[in-house]
């Protein structure tokens, strides 16, 4: 292990027609150490770098003071064996290594060196199926996708027939032949190609027998089982095994990384068992944040309980420290600036609507309350009141496939104004209503760790509206004030948003994240215009304070917030002019690179490198794609059970911004902070 070892002295000898591989000098006396690495080669096939690179752990010494150079007699055998592989994948299907020698030379190190034998290359050139009845061969070709001609690659051959997710054998496993067997036999080797027979063995479709589910200790049976797609008594199915998987995790309660289905085969009786193995995490969620908005410092303080249970709500012996295990969510949020300004918030969720189908309720309501500081009953008290309630209803669908949902939502806010002047608001004393209805169809596949997911993607298009009040009335808004105007506030909102995860390497771990997002605020009165409400504000970190117009805040890094939306200019009542934001269009492009530096669910960190472009627009006709503000960067994250996601990013803005000033451009850092326990 620490690379001693006797040497033995084997004389070299001419070679003539065999290749030296390696020739390595190590130290007989000490730890053997590879001083060099010098390889010589009858052919330029491969250059002598990349066969360096094969052998990982039997290196030369070099200028790197970092990289090991212990000779270690186990790992040495191990880079034989990739050595071995490595050309295989190649095609040189007849290579060997025909033994090694070691031997000291008289500066005190030793040579190593390996003989081998590369024969030729090879290529495929015919593949023949045998003992196939269910699906013809040309249907088992067309899955193989190995063409005529290409090198002749033992290893994704295997591959393509046994491995990959989209490999044949997957052909008889999402159909229950789980007894299946597909073996490659040379046919015939002529000059340099071979005939490739796949030689098939059915068996008989195999039922599910018992689906067992453990290591659920916090949550409810129920609510990891009616996630899955494998049922007692179907056929099994390699393709509802792995989604069902997707789904545990998705929930969020168990370790992705720990979730591993394991198929117990009874051959004699020609069923199999389904073990889910789970291992429960922490995931609910507690926040402490402060942001700045609307000119004050705004402290908000929350709780969201992720595996709620209502129908224990009443029962004190399951409140340990809450009635939980039924999967639902409840929600709990406060903000506060002392006595200028309080916020209460409170949401509930149930993912299954009556316990059968996934069928999702939700329900929510709010009240912010702001003055100038006076207590209520003082004289000549300024306040604004804003009450809102929400209530939702999604659906999972089964077509086109059932990663699609869809969610509908009714919500109502009211605004009570009394002298309130402390902040520009569209009037000081009065009502106004905001009535709309919602809905969102999405496409969900995106996962299987939702904290860092590897693959699939979601697409989401969402519309919002409120009924067009002034052509309802037909009343003529011209010329009217905004207290008249916005009585009953009227626009309409259309959403797309996509997010895809394409893994780059073998292992899953390097992920690239491409993201596109495009959103309208429409009117419905040329004499009203764009609603100051529901539009959009972009540029910086996301992370904004309190607004009182519910607007959409959209991070772009490399740029300060809000700096990439238009401002125009408004005429109040008393003939003066202000600058108000008004971002009615908006489009934003992302490409992120991902690495994950630790999985773990106690400490999940992954680096990222990003490019970023967007802009937002006043109106429609202004809307130019190939006019966004671009930015690159990178950045860190971490989601921690006690802190939830922190993360930090330094990125650098290209392009003036809207507001025209250099200062909100450049290098910027920004920070995402959250609590978690």
């Amino acid at each position: 292990e620490n690379g001693f070892r006797d040497l033995v002295f084997d004389e070299l000898g001419a070679f003539e027609d065999i290749e030296v591989l390696l020739l390595g000098v190590l130290h007989h006396t000490a730890k053997a150490l590879v001083h060099e690495v010098v390889i010589a080669f009858k052919n330029d096939l491969f250059m002598d770098k990349r066969l360096r690179r094969v052998m990982k752990n039997t290196k030369q010494k070099d200028l790197n003071i970092f990289k090991g150079s212990k000779f270690i007699e186990d790992k040495y055998e191990e880079d034989r064996a990739k050595l071995v592989e490595f050309y295989n994948e190649n095609g040189f299907r007849d290579f060997r290594i025909l033994g090694d020698s070691t031997y000291a030379l008289e500066d005190g190190r030793i040579a190593l060196v390996i003989k081998v034998n590369e024969g030729n290359q090879y290529y495929l050139r015919n593949v023949d199926w045998v003992g196939n009845s269910i699906y013809t061969k040309d249907q088992l070709s067309r899955v193989f996708n190995f063409p005529s001609g290409e090198i002749y690659n033992q290893t994704m051959i295997d591959k393509r027939l046994n491995v990959d997710d989209d490999a044949v054998s997957s052909l008889y496993l999402n159909y229950g032949y789980l007894f299946s067997r597909l073996t490659p036999v040379e046919k015939k080797v002529e000059g340099d190609s071979i005939d490739l027979e796949v030689r098939i063995y059915e068996g008989e479709p195999a039922a599910l027998n018992n689906i067992i589910i453990t290591g659920n200790t916090r949550t409810n049976e129920h609510v990891a089982r009616r996630e899955l797609f494998t049922y007692p008594g179907d056929l099994f199915s390699k393709d509802k095994l792995i989604r069902s998987a997707r789904q545990i995790a998705v929930l969020g309660h168990f370790d992705p990384e720990k979730i591993n289905p394991q198929p117990l085969l009874n051959q004699v009786e020609g069923t199999v068992d389904l073990l889910y193995a789970l291992e429960e995490k922490a995931n609910d969620q507690f926040e402490i944040s402060g942001g700045w908005g609307q000119g004050m410092l705004v402290g908000t303080v929350g709780v969201r309980f992720n595996n709620f249970a209502m129908r224990n709500f009443f029962k004190w012996n399951e409140w340990r420290p809450y009635p939980s295990g039924d999967g639902q969510s409840l929600q709990i949020r406060a903000q506060s600036n002392g006595s200028y300004f309080q916020s209460y918030n409170i949401s509930f969720i149930e993912p299954w609507l009556g316990g059968k189908k996934p069928n999702t309720l939700s329900i929510s309501a709010f009240r912010n309350k702001m003055s100038e500081g006076k207590k209520s009953l003082e004289e000549d008290r300024q306040s604004m009141i804003i009450d809102g309630g929400s209530i939702g209803f999604g659906k999972r669908l089964e077509w086109p496939d059932d990663y699609f949902s869809v969610f509908y939502e009714a919500s109502f806010q009211r605004y009570n104004l009394n002298k309130f002047d402390r902040f520009q608001f569209l009037f000081k004393t009065g009502t106004a209503n905001l009535a709309t209805l919602s809905a969102k169809i999405t496409r969900f596949s995106a996962g299987p760790n939702p904290i860092y997911p590897t693959g699939g993607s979601t697409f989401t298009f969402s519309l919002q509206a409120t009924p067009p009040f002034s052509v309802i009335s037909g009343k003529n808004f011209a010329g009217l004030t905004d207290q008249e105007k916005y009585k009953w506030i009227e626009f309409y909102k259309a959403v797309f948003k996509a997010d895809y995860y394409l893994p780059l390497d073998g292992a899953g771990k390097l992920i690239l994240n491409t993201k596109a997002a495009f959103g309208y605020l429409g009117f419905y009165n040329k004499d009203i215009g764009p609603s100051p409400f529901e539009n959009f504000y972009l540029g910086g970190d996301g992370m904004t304070g309190y607004s009182f117009y519910g607007r959409e805040v959209i991070a772009l890094r490399g740029y300060t917030n809000g700096s990439l939306t238009p401002r125009i200019e408004k005429l109040e009542a008393d003939g003066t002019r202000r600058l108000v934001e008004s971002g009615n269009v908006y489009s934003k492009l992302t490409m992120e690179l991902r690495y994950p530096i630790s999985l773990n669910p106690q400490a999940t960190i992954y680096a990222l490198a990003f490019l970023e472009a967007g802009r937002a627009w006043n109106n429609i006709r202004d809307y130019n794609p190939f006019q966004m503000n671009r930015s690159a960067g990178v950045g860190l994250r971490a989601n921690l059970p006690m802190f939830g996601l922190l993360g930090i990013d330094w990125g650098y803005g290209f392009d003036s911004p809207v507001t025209g000033r250099s200062e909100d451009a450049g290098s910027q850092f920004h920070f995402v902070i959250g609590q978690q326990f």
